[in-house]
């Protein structure tokens, strides 16, 4: 950046209420995770139920796994989801950071199954993993008069 150069955009951190509204708005978004020690990251589709964050996966992929292996209160993950515009740079960015667990109960699997359709074809989507957030991060970028901030889906 050179020394008359203006900025044109501002960040605006956003409350976990906020931030978890946003990424509820949109149906795509990245899991992170650790697999063979390094961290992995997938696009999933996903919704919100209750406050978690609810994906489904295949039997047997590392997530699934992972999670129906955890003790306690699950694996540790995170879930990052944003609209940003490519041309303007407006937009938002959320990224939620807590537990995953598979879904075992059966009526729960079928409700989640029934809610959250596959953004692509794939046989096996049988299994779910529900992300309980523990730390929400969110930020609006925005122009600098706060023009921007609407921005909830790409069109």
């Amino acid at each position: 950046m050179t020394r008359d150069h203006v900025p044109v955009h501002r960040r605006v951190d956003l409350g976990p209420a906020e931030a978890l509204r946003l990424l509820g708005s949109v149906s795509l978004g990245r899991v992170v995770f650790t697999r063979h020690a390094l961290p992995t990251v997938r696009p999933v589709n996903h919704v919100l139920d209750n406050g978690d964050i609810v994906i489904r996966t295949h039997e047997g992929t590392a997530l699934t796994s992972h999670a129906e292996e955890a003790s306690g209160p699950g694996v540790v993950v995170a879930y990052e989801a944003d609209v940003i515009d490519p041309d303007t740079h407006l937009g938002w960015s959320v990224v939620v950071t807590g537990y995953a667990r598979l879904v075992t109960d059966p009526a729960e699997l079928a409700r989640i199954r029934a809610m959250l359709r596959p953004w692509a074809p794939a046989d096996g989507l049988d299994q779910a993993v529900r992300i309980h957030p523990e730390l929400v991060a969110g930020v609006r970028l925005t122009d600098l008069t706060g023009r921007g901030g609407t921005v909830t889906a790409l069109g």
